[in-house]
């Protein structure tokens, strides 16, 4: 089983694939997760993803698939999850390709559909524990304390990509280069629009039903 979600920064698609991941026993691959790491460990595809991701552009195609394309066998798992990946049509072409190689293909993509204005609201107050990823949000999920993680107590940061001007230019480059993406999903019949303004409960219910 292969499923992509898609929705802008802020829909809720990391919650909800946690969530889901461990339900089906699904591989969760998070790429911006998998970027951060590589930026953190000063890889090649760190260093040339870097630049993109502190201004909140979309971090080039080419860097993007030879990612992905290394972490798509996961024979301990009944599949893979994808979250924030496909983001460009020639990323899901790419994909596509990869997959059908071995027989396979994507078999779900879920749209996360959230208004501008709400994802806005959720993005602004983000900070991230550095050590273990654990995300909060100053009004919907704050910490115990205001700089330091529950988890771990590792001193909160705010993300480059979290900060306004990046958010703002985030929004506006996923509503001109990823939308067509929707499309792309839909013309093959595997599309599902998912209302993620629900409550976390509700959209779960909703995921139930498209992923069986």
């Amino acid at each position: 089983m292969l499923i992509v979600f898609l929705g802008a920064p802020g829909a809720g698609k990391g919650t909800q694939a946690r969530t889901l991941a461990e339900k089906k026993n699904l591989t969760h691959l998070a790429t911006g997760d998998l970027l951060r790491a590589e930026v953190a460990a000063g890889s090649d595809l760190g260093l040339a993803a870097k630049t993109f991701m502190d201004r909140g552009d979309l971090v080039p195609d080419d860097v993007m698939i030879r990612m992905i394309q290394g972490r798509l066998d996961s024979p301990e798992s009944a599949g893979i999850l994808l979250d924030g990946f496909p983001r460009t049509v020639a990323q899901a072409q790419a994909l596509d390709d990869a997959l059908s190689a071995e027989g396979a293909g994507v078999d779900r993509s879920i749209y996360f559909e959230v208004s501008e204005e709400e994802l806005v609201r959720r993005l602004a107050g983000r900070s991230t524990c550095p050590g273990c990823q654990r995300a909060y949000h100053d009004t919907f999920n704050p910490p115990k304390s205001a700089e330091e993680c529950d988890g771990c107590g590792t001193k909160l940061i705010e993300r480059e990509d979290d900060k306004p001007e990046a958010v703002r230019n985030r929004l506006k480059v996923y509503g001109t280069q990823t939308t067509p993406v929707l499309e792309y999903y839909k013309s093959a019949g595997i599309l599902v629009e998912v209302d993620g303004e629900q409550s976390i409960v509700a959209v779960q219910t909703d995921l139930a039903a498209a992923v069986v």
